[in-house]
């Protein structure tokens, strides 16, 4: 996991930290682990998508991983609130997704100038 491209590697260390904590996911919400799971990955490709396009381009997709971000967030508060995961994973699992939130934005910023 030797990447140079940190943004990607947050992802794959949070793809890492979320299939742990899904080991023991309940087969009643089966649906949920999968989209969880789902748009992380999607969230890295995305990533990637837009690390290889041109700067006009790359927008799109940038706002399209931050959506993806928030949408794996609402993955998270809700498997909080149904019980599957613990509080401390919960934050745990936000937390590393708000600094991936802000790198991304952080990236989107440095484009308009």
């Amino acid at each position: 996991m030797n990447d140079k491209f940190k943004i990607a590697r947050y992802i794959k260390d949070f793809i890492i930290i979320l299939d742990d904590y899904l080991v023991n996911y309940p087969k009643k919400y089966f649906e949920l682990r999968n989209r969880l799971v789902n748009d992380s990955y999607e969230l890295l490709e995305l990533v990637y998508l837009a690390n290889y396009m041109d700067n006009l381009d790359r927008k799109n997709i940038q706002i399209k991983s931050l959506m993806k971000i928030n949408i794996i967030d609402f993955y998270i508060e809700e498997s909080y609130k149904k019980r599957i995961i613990s509080e401390k994973q919960s934050i745990k699992l936000s937390n590393n997704l708000l600094i991936i939130n802000k790198m991304i934005y952080k990236w989107v910023q440095d484009e308009k100038c």
